[in-house]
């Protein structure tokens, strides 16, 4: 067995793991008014509305850690289109990001997951 001490690098990954996007405080809602609930789903089918951001959406969706750098790394996009497009996502409530050092973190809002799919259901 191996009984050196884990390397710092290591430690600071599992740190920012365990940071990055704890679970959601509050159950999404689904509004009651019609109206309400329509314009929500609107706007996160907006979000949705780039093939660039559904791919995002299920790169994080697959990871069970926050992932910071390997976005860029996982699309055919350069890292200003891929920014972008994090940015409206997070603009929408789907994911949230985390600074960690020189870099954001990013992970699914797993309560606006769940509201987008109970809005679908209602419909």
């Amino acid at each position: 067995m191996n009984d050196l001490p884990t390397a710092p690098t290591s430690r600071r990954k599992r740190k920012a793991e365990a940071r990055c996007c704890p679970p959601s405080e509050v159950a999404p809602v689904v509004p009651r008014d019609r109206a309400e609930a329509d314009a929500r789903l609107a706007a996160l089918a907006k979000a949705l509305g780039h093939p660039a951001r559904v791919a995002i959406v299920r790169l994080l969706a697959r990871r069970e850690t926050c992932v910071c750098g390997e976005i860029v790394d996982e699309l055919p996009l350069a890292q200003s289109t891929v920014s972008q497009h994090l940015a409206q996502l997070k603009r929408a409530g789907l994911i949230r990001g985390e600074v960690d050092g020189p870099r954001v973190c990013y992970c699914l809002d797993e309560g606006a997951v769940a509201l987008l799919k109970a809005l679908v259901e209602g419909l």
